[in-house]
């Protein structure tokens, strides 16, 4: 395993949380004191997309869903610029969008573009919450064959 200061790849997962703004400051900050490229990741979940339209016969109109997809992708990046414009400078950003499983994607991702390091935010569920929707953090950790650094919910200055 490598030392930190032999990180040169970091793989930071993003979505539009606090917590993942929390993790992209850290991991963005730790590359520029590590002199390491960063790669930004965020993993859309398969859409699910309803037919919804209007009953004529009962003169009903019809409900025109505008393109998810195109939301979705102008949302994301507009997220990745703005998470590259607060924490960004000095250091060279590139972003990937994918579509699928999160963490499949991500541990994917990580071991193609060999990433020597994963930063990301949990959002801390515990008891119940933890239980039924489990832990991504957890769950790349366990699989990742890098190290995996998990910026905590908590609030921390710097």
């Amino acid at each position: 395993m490598k030392t930190i200061i032999e990180f040169k790849k970091i793989l930071i997962a993003v979505d539009a949380s606090e917590y993942s703004q929390k993790a992209a400051k850290y991991g963005m900050q730790l590359a520029l004191k590590l002199d390491a490229e960063v790669a930004l990741i965020h993993v859309n979940e398969f859409l699910m997309v309803a037919n919804i339209a209007g009953d004529p016969m009962m003169g009903d109109q019809m409900i025109v869903l505008p393109e998810l997809a195109t939301i979705q992708k102008d949302s994301v990046n507009h997220l990745l610029a703005q998470l590259i414009a607060d924490f960004g400078t000095g250091i060279t950003v590139s972003q990937m969008i994918k579509t699928g499983d999160i963490k499949d994607e991500i541990l994917e991702t990580a071991k193609t573009w060999q990433a020597d390091i994963i930063v990301m935010g949990t959002h801390g569920r515990t008891g119940l919450d933890h239980f039924l929707l489990g832990s991504m953090a957890e769950s790349i950790t366990r699989h990742a064959q890098c190290p995996v650094f998990i910026v905590p919910n908590t609030n921390y200055e710097n």
